[in-house]
């Protein structure tokens, strides 16, 4: 079971990549833009880190480290952190409405009166993951992303001079900035929250790409912890992601994994596949790049015929969702938190 939650606290800007489709939007460096980070950016932090000044055994971190996130959090209140809600929850703060999706006579539905209504919060409180709608926003647990996308143009400078070095000599940067989170009436520094195996030891680090520094602190999950609680709840007939979802083989993307084993779900509600990539090391200390595929965004919920009657955590005889599941890249994406998930109550679904 994940131990610890590292809170990483940006100092001002962090980078956010940009998508590589050629549009208008792109040409601001805006297109298909990503943030926060994955989980696989902050494995790869645990594994650098720890060449440079080791604080566990190598073969032992490759083994047990399981990492997930991307999440977020009030810098005061870290462990009560955000998840993103499951898209059968409609939730628009400025309105002030919500609505449901349910199953009825077989299908997905919302009310007539309310089909029109687009969410525009996307996290909720880990604590608040069983309360329906009306509960989240009436205790004001549910939230818009706390960043914003600050685009930055940075000229390469010739050494004695405040001239360009050639015709190439500005770039712009796809920065991010941190904001506020307003909560009671105040506002709330925020900061990222992934889950973990092993505590990164405190300190500065360049996180993130583009060497922007951040301050990243470990800190222990307790048994009665939310996310622990629910972490431990067998899913029955329904769940929904609360990471990206890469399912498939090497070669190619699906919506659910293709494994015989896993049952085929009868109803799928999720939004269009975000682009998922990363840097993998190899032997000689350089990084290639991982192969380009689609995941289900996290708030994708399933729902079965019959209940799995398993958790994502845990070994296959514990009841947990076998390694096979999950797609090989020379490791295991279930150690990156692939598809992490969380039981829950649909209207329709017994």
């Amino acid at each position: 079971m994940y131990k610890y939650l590292i809170i990483i606290n940006p100092f001002g800007f962090m980078y956010g990549s940009a998508g590589a489709f050629l549009s208008p939007e792109n040409l601001v460096g805006r297109s298909g833009s990503k943030f926060p980070p994955d989980a696989t950016t902050l494995s790869g932090l645990f594994f650098s880190a720890n060449k440079v000044k080791k604080f566990q055994e190598h073969d032992e971190l490759k083994e047990s480290l399981y990492i997930a996130g991307p999440f977020w959090a009030e810098l005061d209140n870290p462990e009560y952190f955000y998840l993103p809600i499951p898209w059968t929850k409609i939730i628009n703060q400025d309105e002030k409405k919500v609505d449901e999706w349910s199953i009825q006579a077989g299908k997905w539905y919302r009310s007539e009166q309310t089909k029109d209504l687009e969410p525009d919060c996307r996290w909720q409180t880990v604590n608040s993951w069983e309360d329906s709608p009306d509960v989240i926003r009436k205790n004001c647990d549910a939230a818009k992303n706390p960043w914003e996308y600050v685009p930055i143009l940075h000229p390469r400078l010739k050494d004695n001079q405040r001239n360009v070095k050639d015709e190439n000599g500005l770039f712009l940067e796809n920065s991010v900035q941190m904001g506020f989170h307003i909560r009671d009436g105040e506002p709330k520094d925020t900061c990222l929250v992934y889950l973990s195996t092993y505590a990164l030891p405190d300190g500065w680090y360049c996180f993130g790409g583009e060497n922007h520094l951040a301050e990243i602190t470990s800190i222990p999950l307790f048994e009665d912890s939310p996310i622990i609680k629910l972490l431990q709840q067998k899913i029955h007939r329904s769940f929904a992601l609360i990471t990206p979802g890469v399912w498939g083989s090497t070669h190619y993307s699906y919506r659910y994994p293709q494994h015989p084993d896993f049952p085929k779900p009868i109803h799928i509600l999720t939004d269009r596949p975000s682009p998922y990539r990363y840097r993998v090391g190899d032997n000689k200390g350089r990084g290639r790049l991982g192969r380009g595929r689609y995941a289900v965004p996290a708030g994708t919920v399933y729902v079965f015929d019959e209940p799995l009657n398993k958790t994502w955590w845990g070994q296959t005889q514990e009841g947990g969702f076998p390694d096979q599941w999950f797609p090989d890249e020379g490791f295991g994406l279930k150690k990156v938190g692939c598809g992490l998930c969380l039981p829950i109550k649909i209207e329709g679904v017994n």
